[in-house]
């Protein structure tokens, strides 16, 4: 998957390498463990990571890691979309092939529904299901994840106690309960496979909310192409209500843990996207409410803070809107040591002018 920024006229491309280190800081990596995968010197991989800031037009490493996530580089659970010949599993739970396109499907039972947004829960026709403790909920969560691929016992291990492994193999343990748990009472198959790669949830028995969030949230993206932005924002608040919290509260391991923040930074990601249709659409009192919170969770998101500029000025409160300049300011040099980056910039001159702030679009995340 090429990866390029355009600037003018002109695309800016990214080498094999730098795809291959921005995939590596999708996926949580440190330098040094970068580094040491691609077999390169650390200095090398920070170079490399300059490079991508600069090329893309991305402030920080964070946005580099959202970067990653929402141009379908990293996708969750899932490692690249694309093929990385050159970093074999270098995520906990790397891709693994696809099953055969001919392979045989099993007739799906009772509808099983998983929701990974929030505290891990599952239901079978409606009734709330007992998932057992901590780690055995987080291979579910991990199957969950890489639904309809199969992903290894080595790769659970990994992924769920990381470098303090079980003394004993308990994941078949675990895997057995988690069958019994989540069986469908009636038929003789289990919604959780064993192949000769390793276990997989059947993706035709098994709904997951992560998987319905993006069905959603491309329903926006084409609902935005075809100028329809009311539908859009419904999709996209379709999409937002599925997250019920911190997505997989409690769940032990580096899986979780790099999953968390993918589908944290994800959520936002998606609010800025349906705020902005929504300024578009002249819904700007109903924007600065959820822009106030965001922006009070995201202090040094600067996306965020020009669109609640923008919603204020607006709504006709320019001295708030200026205020909220003020206060990402101070925020960015006391915290991060740089000034306003160009669209907070120009938002605020275009204020003090007293310009239509509705020629300038805010270009959110996408």
């Amino acid at each position: 998957m090429p990866i390029t920024k355009t600037t003018g006229r002109q695309a800016v491309p990214l080498g094999r390498q730098e795809r291959d280190v921005l995939y590596a800081v999708g996926c949580g990596l440190r330098d040094d463990e970068i580094a040491t995968v691609l077999a390169i010197p650390e200095e090398a991989v920070a170079g490399h990571l300059a490079r991508i800031l600069a090329a893309l037009g991305l402030r920080d490493r964070a946005a580099a890691i959202v970067h990653a996530f929402d141009c379908g580089l990293v996708a969750p659970g899932r490692g690249p979309r694309r093929q990385a010949t050159s970093l074999p599993a270098m995520s906990p739970l790397a891709t693994s092939p696809p099953p055969p396109a001919g392979a045989a499907r099993h007739a799906p039972g009772p509808r099983l529904r998983i929701s990974v947004l929030g505290p891990l829960r599952a239901w079978r026709d409606g009734q709330p299901l007992d998932l057992g403790h901590l780690r055995q909920q987080a291979v579910l969560s991990a199957l969950a994840l890489c639904l309809g691929r199969s992903v290894s016992r080595q790769e659970l291990t990994d992924g769920v106690w990381g470098e303090e492994p079980p003394n004993t193999n308990v994941v078949p343990v675990y895997i057995y309960r988690l069958r019994k748990a989540l069986h469908a009472g009636g038929g003789p198959d289990s919604v959780i496979e064993r192949d000769r790669s390793g276990y997989r949830l059947l993706p035709g028995a098994v709904g997951v909310d992560v998987a319905r969030v993006e069905e959603l949230v491309t329903a926006a993206g084409g609902a935005e192409r075809a100028g329809d932005l009311a539908e859009a924002v419904r999709a996209c608040s379709q999409a937002l209500d599925l997250f019920r919290g911190e997505p997989l509260a409690g769940q032990p391991g580096p899986f979780a843990e790099l999953e968390r923040l993918r589908l944290t930074e994800r959520r936002i990601v998606i609010v800025q996207r349906k705020l902005d249709w929504q300024l578009r659409l002249g819904q700007h009192a109903e924007a600065i409410a959820e822009l106030s919170a965001l922006a009070v969770a995201q202090p040094l998101n600067e996306p965020v803070a020009a669109m609640l500029m923008r919603a204020l000025y607006l709504s006709g409160r320019q001295g708030d809107a200026l205020t909220v300049y003020d206060r990402t300011r101070r925020r960015l040099a006391d915290d991060l040591g740089v000034s306003p980056g160009r669209l907070l910039r120009h938002t605020h001159r275009t204020i003090l002018r007293g310009d239509d702030i509705r020629l300038g679009l805010t270009g959110t995340t996408r």
